[in-house]
């Protein structure tokens, strides 16, 4: 079978991979969507891992099943989480699935950026998920992220009638812009350098817009705030200054979502004296569960968060080259994905 292999962002070959051997409990899925994530494109978090497979957004149809699989058939139509919890541990106890172990070490065979992927038993029985017909296999790519976003919006915890700022209109950015809506935020302020990014934030509910270039982000949030801050500020950048920015805008007593990894090496100085007084939770987000995959799912289906809006580009196996050099460098993409045909 065909894989895109990466062995940097400057080098993606497509190599001819063996076909993955099912165990009993297992099943091999023909890939038909996988969507190029911000993560793919870290190239300090992946060079000590090259060359491998990349692709943890995928969708596709059961080709082929083990003979212990009975609540899965071949035909079927599925999105399939790439990591997944023991849910017995000492984290999992506490509900911090993405930090236990097993999460870390389960992982779809070889990637979503290949014709066939196998799905382990474990993954296959916590989080693969059957497709209902009106969601498509580019639609279904958005389950992962949406999730993700999912997980840092609950542990925000949103309440109606918040103000909320989303530094960077990146996807994901724009999936919290939705999210912080339909969780009931009254004010959602989004700033990005790009008038792309922030013409879609606006179709997604944002109420004010901002590019920091022309104007100045802590002095629009004061006058929309009567000069507290916002309750919630999710940074989506990968950036000091974007951390530097959420932390200026938080309210006393606000949040701000760590959502974004800097490069190894980055810092933020941070004065214990002034988190004392000013109690701003700094709440880090990681990944995403079981539990909001499914949610992920039942709002893209219902139609209350339109992700197809945010697939700006669309590229064949083949050119899987193409597709990243889009996602690194184009001023007017948002997801990109990698279809079979």
């Amino acid at each position: 079978m065909k894989a895109a292999v990466y062995y940097s962002h400057q080098d993606i070959r497509i190599e001819e991979l063996p076909m993955p051997k099912l165990d009993e409990d297992e099943v091999l899925v023909e890939t038909k969507a996988c969507g190029v994530c911000g993560s793919d494109l870290m190239d300090w978090y992946l060079k000590g891992r090259a060359p491998l497979v990349l692709g943890h957004e995928p969708a596709g149809v059961i080709a082929e099943k083990g003979s212990k699989v009975r609540d899965f058939k071949v035909g079927d139509r599925v999105f399939v989480h790439h990591h997944v919890a023991c849910l017995t541990c000492h984290y999992c106890k506490h509900g911090d699935y993405t930090l236990c172990e097993q999460f870390h070490n389960t992982n779809i065979k070889p990637g979503g950026f290949a014709e066939y992927f196998k799905v382990p038993f474990k993954n296959l029985q916590l989080d693969t998920l059957m497709l209902p017909q009106p969601v498509t296999f580019e639609e279904a790519t958005l389950i992962e992220p949406v999730g993700c976003c999912l997980r840092a919006i609950r542990k925000s915890n949103i309440q109606t009638g918040d103000s909320v700022a989303v530094i960077g209109a990146g996807t994901t950015g724009i999936i919290h812009v939705g999210l912080s809506k339909i969780f009931g935020a009254a004010k959602t302020i989004v700033s990005d350098l790009f008038d792309f990014r922030l013409t879609v934030a606006k179709k997604f509910g944002a109420d004010v817009l901002v590019n920091p270039e022309r104007e100045d982000l802590d002095s629009i949030v004061k006058a929309e705030t009567g000069g507290v801050g916002v309750d919630v500020a999710v940074v989506t950048a990968p950036s000091l200054d974007a951390y530097k920015s959420g932390m200026r805008i938080c309210r006393k007593g606000g949040r701000l979502i760590v959502f974004a990894p800097t490069a190894p090496g980055k810092y933020l100085e941070v004065s214990p004296k002034e988190l004392f007084f000013s109690e701003v939770q700094i709440i880090p987000s990681y990944s995403t569960s079981h539990l909001e995959t499914r949610e992920a799912l039942d709002l893209i289906a219902s139609g209350r968060l339109n992700v197809k809006v945010l697939i700006t580009h669309r590229f064949r196996l083949v050119d899987t080259a193409k597709a990243f050099k889009t996602a690194l460098g184009s001023k007017e993409s948002l997801k990109v994905i990698v279809l079979d045909k």
